[in-house]
């Protein structure tokens, strides 16, 4: 089983947007019993809740399904997954912080830096902005840049599962607003 575990701040918001858009890509992909996809927060204060509405509400709009508790991640988890993909710089800084040993490090990414159009140095770099304080707009942005990242991310994922294993190519799967389920 190849694991992986995406990681924003509270674990509401960004990182089960993620998990929610790969889980379904996974599914598309035929991987379903080789991949597990989760998602924690680095800290823990909506540790047991569920996503936040306006993320649930994104989600469902585009057919993505999700259900969701928030949970905090902590550093014995490195050995439990394969990658650690985290939903902004922060996160990236925070998660090598936390990691034990040089090789937990290495197994954490940057989702952004897994889109073709994302650039260090444009718009939003590599980070996938908090929605949390603003509107319904910056969740369906903030699914946008979801979106465009996971093809990628499956397409390496799908690789270091073993090849045929996939029914298509992972970029078959694509990305975009209304894949879901």
């Amino acid at each position: 089983m190849y694991r992986v575990c995406f990681v924003c701040t509270g674990n509401i918001c960004r990182s089960p947007m993620a998990e929610a858009v790969l889980r379904a890509r996974v599914a598309e992909a035929g991987l379903d019993g080789l991949v597990e996809v989760s998602s924690a927060g680095t800290g823990g204060w909506h540790t047991g809740e569920g996503a936040d509405p306006r993320t649930a509400s994104v989600l469902d709009a585009s057919g993505y399904e999700l259900t969701h508790s928030a949970r905090q991640f902590a550093p014995d988890w490195f050995t439990r997954h394969d990658l650690v993909v985290a939903l902004d710089e922060g996160h990236q800084r925070e998660l090598r912080a936390m990691a034990p040993l040089a090789e937990d490090a290495d197994r954490i990414r940057l989702l952004r830096s897994y889109d073709p159009a994302a650039t260090p140095d444009g718009g939003f770099g590599l980070d996938v902005p908090d929605p949390y304080y603003g509107g319904r707009r910056g969740f369906e942005e903030c699914l946008e840049l979801v979106e465009a990242a996971v093809p990628g991310l499956l397409a390496e994922i799908t690789a270091a599962v073993g090849p045929g294993t996939a029914s298509g190519s992972a970029s078959a799967s694509g990305g975009g607003a209304g894949g879901g389920r």
